[in-house]
């Protein structure tokens, strides 16, 4: 009977608003350093499902535009929404045929509009995005944005468990003007760390890079892992065991 009247009222039935209360399938962390060329970054190909590793392919960094790359923590049907916006916008761009296109800090300032918006329509796209490229003077870019729209900008990034468990690492590995061989070879030893220790994540990873030719996404490759190291075969007394073995 309420319902009748509600709709006798205004002329049509109202839903309840449907809004994502939390993320369903989700990335882990992504990683992303400068190296005297450009921006390297690196993320896993896990999609989960709460705890089960549901999806072993699910493509964390794109490519946006002509020199921009994109890589996402968080709810996956998010970020394909995310780079859905961001092809419609360079869609746009390119129509108006004025010589300007969408950089790197244009989608960058642009994303941290939109993930604002929505956290304040208490409606969040679940995601921490990693932006990277290179802008048209040649400058490189690298910065990140999370889901309530907190957004910086520094020479190397993680997110996810990469925020407690790779930042060590980078810090101590990362160096001023490196080497692509040498950017690569520290996300290597990170991502392999996290494989270790991160429950939600695998040891397939995609490598990506941005230089002033544009964007490239590599195919996923297996790092290679080693598991018979001595306190992973024989833990500590009181860690993982009573110690009687």
């Amino acid at each position: 009977m309420e319902i009748l009247e509600a709709v006798a009222r205004t002329g049509h039935l109202s839903e309840p608003l449907k809004h994502t209360k939390q993320p369903i399938v989700t990335g882990t962390s992504v990683l992303a350093v400068q190296y005297a060329d450009g921006i390297m970054m690196a993320a896993d190909t896990l999609g989960s499902y709460g705890s089960l590793a549901k999806y072993k392919d699910l493509r964390r960094v794109r490519a946006v535009g002509s020199s921009t790359l994109i890589g996402a923590s968080g709810e996956y049907s998010d970020f394909q929404h995310i780079i859905s916006m961001l092809n419609d916008a360079n869609t746009a761009d390119f129509c108006e045929d004025d010589g300007c296109f969408l950089g790197p800090d244009n989608i960058f300032h642009y994303m941290t509009r939109v993930l604002y918006q929505r956290r304040n329509k208490q409606n969040p796209l679940w995601n921490t995005l990693v932006v990277a490229g290179v802008k048209q003077d040649g400058e490189k870019f690298l910065g990140v944005v999370d889901n309530i729209a907190t957004a910086f900008q520094d020479k190397f990034i993680a997110t996810g468990y990469g925020e407690y468990i790779a930042m060590p690492l980078l810090r101590t590995g990362w160096e001023e003007n490196m080497s692509e061989a040498k950017a690569r070879a520290l996300l290597e030893t990170c991502m392999r760390t996290l494989y270790y220790r991160d429950c939600r994540t695998i040891n397939r990873i995609s490598f990506a890079k941005v230089t002033k030719d544009g964007p490239e996404v590599a195919e996923p490759i297996s790092l290679q892992t080693k598991w018979d190291y001595e306190l992973f075969a024989r833990p500590k007394a009181g860690a993982d065991t009573d110690g009687s073995w």
